[in-house]
């Protein structure tokens, strides 16, 4: 991410949004009783809210290894912090009971690499896990924003049909002008 895009990542702002509107929106109507993984969780704003909601078993995958180092730091013992690679987790099959995924998936540059996340995502799931998530809808603003930044959104109408072909049984997207929800259940 750019300079720009850390920091505004890391804002009162834009946790006051992803806290006050996004999450509640992602999460409404699921438990979030057994292990936990959150995708691409950068600065760590969502991790601190799942804290907060009461989630026990808590683990998150970072790529990037300082925000990795910067999360272990501020969490300690009270999460997992991973380092690796969404499109190839280091995760073994069928041991999460749900994956969260927020405003990460406009982060990686090919759809190809979209959907191996959407099946990595599936793979770790267990039976009945749900992978629940959100994503910005393109505009002018937030294009100008990812200047010399990757910005590959997804578009929320083929979202069912790659869900699908992941593997996923039951899915639901729901979208709005600015952002988009999907929660999607392994059946």
């Amino acid at each position: 991410m750019n300079w720009i895009h850390n920091r505004y990542c890391a804002s009162e702002k834009w946790k006051s949004l992803m806290v006050g509107e996004v999450l509640p929106w992602v999460l409404a109507d699921l438990g979030l009783d057994g292990p936990v993984l959150e995708l691409g969780p950068g600065p760590g704003i969502v991790t601190e809210a799942l804290v907060r909601y009461g989630v026990k078993d808590l683990m998150t995958l970072e790529i990037e290894p300082a925000l990795a180092e910067t999360l272990r730091a501020r969490f300690g013992d009270a999460i997992r912090v991973v380092t690796g690679d969404a499109a190839d987790m280091p995760v073994p099959d069928g041991t999460i009971a749900t994956v969260v995924s927020c405003t990460m998936l406009h982060h990686v540059p090919t759809v190809p690499g979209q959907d191996a996340i959407l099946r990595e995502s599936f793979r770790v799931l267990q039976p009945g896990g749900v992978l629940a998530g959100s994503d910005s809808r393109p505009n002018l603003r937030l294009r100008l924003f990812h200047l010399n930044d990757t910005f590959n959104p997804v578009d929320p109408f083929t979202l069912e049909d790659r869900l699908r072909a992941a593997g996923f049984g039951s899915v639901e997207v729901e979208a709005t002008d600015r952002r988009f929800r999907f929660h999607a259940v392994k059946a």
